[in-house]
């Protein structure tokens, strides 16, 4: 018979070509790589051995006799364990992280194994093939075994997808379900037309379809850069840190600072040349086989072993070459790089390593522990209250359950407590008090401020109603915004929704933010201060003198109060000039028609002073300190105003 090698000598090629390519793509020592690399393997040589075998059989008076049988011998063992390959992928990928999973791969291979034995006795009792001179090549009649090895393994796989259709992602489910399907198809193809050989056809279809969906290298390699990606990176740690707990390896990242200059600058296609620059120079500079990129202007720097002088001088080689331009065409930058660095513990979790570089990076960028900021036990420490505090915040928003106290104001016009302001505060948790100075600025970080600003609105809406129901005389209460609340693009509708579901006078919310919010965001405050004041909502600023926005910003915005920032009184105390300068702003302010309000004023003194100002109003310890809302109901009822 003249068989036709076609289809098997375009699949060797395609499974090369898929070879060379999936090198390039994941190297994480997983078991599902590994058999995939092993499938790959046992494919090419099978059809292979099958082209040679087919091309000796054919000239089988000229081929010595020997060389024949040992080529087909081979192809016979390879060509149904392809499938037995297939199964123990499929194996692999469903079963990654079970303890199963290699008892299943055991069970599985015992067809293989059989068929194997079958396949190395048959030069003894040819009941597969025969080979000789006078006959050529003739089928045994245990020749249907090997397709039926195929098709058991081919039908183990489906069967093993179907019966764990729940925990399989849908799409990795199609996969598993199609490439052993398709793979029969072409076989009973093969069966109908056996001059034409397609068995190699079939079990490249099936890997095709598991490189392009499964095993591609777009899935774990940085389109941009070359290098694996962020999940590439947590697959690895996951890997390690399952495999040896206590291995102590060191994870470095390096963040571009102000890299969006670059970009704004030259535009994004030139900045993608500036970031691939510094990839290659991190890939010399360190592990080359572990750089990752972290995050968009961020590259991770992995090595599996405490080697503290290769690390340190990978950290100077780094920092000496960011100290000399960057050049590309004709735009020449300087880019300034902060780092991260954390050594990994036996008690450390992937997550844990992740949060604490992450926070490592920040505390770099943040400027508090220098160009490089390495994650130690204290630092540990911190983030694990730190991630404590975020756990207490999300708690506390899903339950509505923070504490609001409420400051006092005094009027200084009208000699009583007609105005305060709204404080949160969290007295109890798990882990003690937890005060402003160190929650509010975690909130910002999380982006919770957004949300729990919200509920504190509603709180304050809730409280206003209740004392003007029981005729407690009180204009208004502020409620402070961060600069995160006007990147919402809905922040107006927002506050107009819970004010008006409250039910409560607009005019008696006083919605405050910081000079630091106005320099961050001035025309979305602009905006949203003129829209809150169509609706009577009136707009202060708060902690004013900190040295974030000139006075021509201010006086363009129509706001109804300015707060002096207690530094000014605390240092018009000390200064006359200071205090003549502070003295002539709030004569400006008040001429414009603003209150104004000193805050801090904890003495007599200081009360005098502010009052010499022509302050409108006085917050501080002096009168009170924050109170929760019942013995703010109660200061209120009493009226115990002080005298001058």
């Amino acid at each position: 018979m003249e068989w036709n090698i076609a289809a098997e000598a375009i699949s060797l090629v395609m499974i090369g070509i898929i070879g060379v390519y999936a090198r390039k793509g994941s190297h994480l020592p997983t078991l599902k790589n590994r058999i995939f690399q092993w499938c790959l393997t046992v494919t090419f040589s099978a059809i292979f051995t099958n082209i040679l075998s087919t091309i000796m059989i054919q000239q089988y008076r000229v081929v010595p006799i020997w060389l024949t049988w040992i080529v087909t011998m081979v192809y016979f063992v390879l060509t149904p364990l392809m499938g037995m390959a297939y199964f123990l992928y499929t194996v692999s990928v469903i079963y990654t992280e079970s303890p199963q999973v290699k008892k299943i791969m055991a069970v599985g291979i015992i067809p293989g194994a059989f068929y194997a034995v079958i396949v190395l006795s048959n030069p003894f009792n040819r009941l597969l093939f025969d080979i000789n001179r006078s006959d050529g090549y003739t089928r045994g009649p245990l020749i249907p075994v090997t397709y039926l090895i195929f098709y058991a393994y081919c039908l183990a796989s489906i069967a093993l997808t179907l019966v764990n259709y729940k925990r399989i992602d849908r799409k990795i489910y199609r996969i598993l379900a199609a490439f052993p399907i398709l793979a029969v198809a072409v076989i009973i193809i093969q069966e109908m037309y056996p001059e034409v050989i397609l068995s190699g056809s079939a079990a490249t279809c099936a890997l095709l379809i598991i490189y392009l969906h499964l095993q591609n290298k777009q899935i774990s390699v940085d389109y941009l850069t070359n290098v694996p990606n962020r999940q590439e990176l947590l697959n690895m740690l996951k890997i390690m840190i399952k495999k040896d707990p206590g291995r102590r390896f060191t994870l470095l990242v390096v963040s571009l600072r102000d890299f969006r200059q670059v970009n704004n600058t030259c535009g994004q296609q030139k900045g993608d040349e500036f970031l691939k620059m510094v990839c290659r120079f991190l890939c010399e500079a360190g592990p080359a086989e572990n750089v990752y990129r972290f995050n968009g202007d961020e590259f991770a720097l992995l090595f599996p072993e405490a080697e503290d002088d290769k690390i340190r001088r990978c950290v100077e080689t780094i920092q000496k070459r960011m100290e000399q331009p960057w050049q590309s065409g004709n735009y020449r930058f300087r880019l300034s790089v902060v780092m991260g660095a954390i050594r990994h513990n036996e008690e450390e979790t992937l997550e844990d390593t992740i949060s604490a570089i992450e926070y490592a990076v920040f505390q770099a960028k943040s400027g508090k522990c220098g160009a490089i900021c390495y994650c130690d036990r204290a630092m540990m420490k911190k983030l694990e209250r730190r991630t404590q505090i975020v756990r207490n915040l999300k708690e506390q928003l899903e339950q509505q359950s923070f504490e609001m106290y409420y400051q006092p104001i005094y009027s200084v016009e009208k000699s009583c407590f007609a105005h305060a302001e709204s404080l949160m505060r969290i007295p109890h948790s798990p882990i003690g008090p937890i005060y402003p100075d160190e929650f509010i600025p975690i909130a910002e970080e999380t982006g919770l401020i957004v949300d729990i600003t919200y509920v504190v609105l509603d709180k304050v809406c809730r409280f206003l109603n209740l004392l003007l129901e029981k005729e407690i005389p009180i204009e208004s209460i502020h409620v402070n915004f961060s600069a995160m609340q006007f990147s919402q693009p809905d922040l107006a509708q927002r506050v107009l929704e819970i004010i008006s579901r409250n039910h409560t006078p607009m005019s008696a919310i006083k919605i405050e933010f910081t000079e630091s919010t106005l320099a961050e965001s001035t025309q979305a405050v602009t905006e949203f201060t003129l829209r809150m004041l169509e609706h009577g909502i009136k707009m202060g600023l708060d902690d004013f003198g900190t040295g974030y926005s000139n006075i021509a910003t201010v006086i363009n915005i129509p706001f109804g109060t300015v707060k002096l920032d207690k530094s000014l009184v605390w240092v018009s105390m000390e200064n006359e000039k200071s205090a003549l300068a502070v003295k002539n702003l709030s004569r400006t302010f008040k001429e414009l028609g603003m209150k104004v309000v000193a805050e801090g004023v904890e003495t007599e003194e200081q009360r005098k002073l502010v009052v010499d100002f022509g302050v409108d109003q006085i917050q501080g310890y002096f009168y009170a300190k924050p109170m929760p809302e019942g013995e703010m109901e109660e200061f209120m009822l009493r009226r115990e105003w002080p005298s001058e």
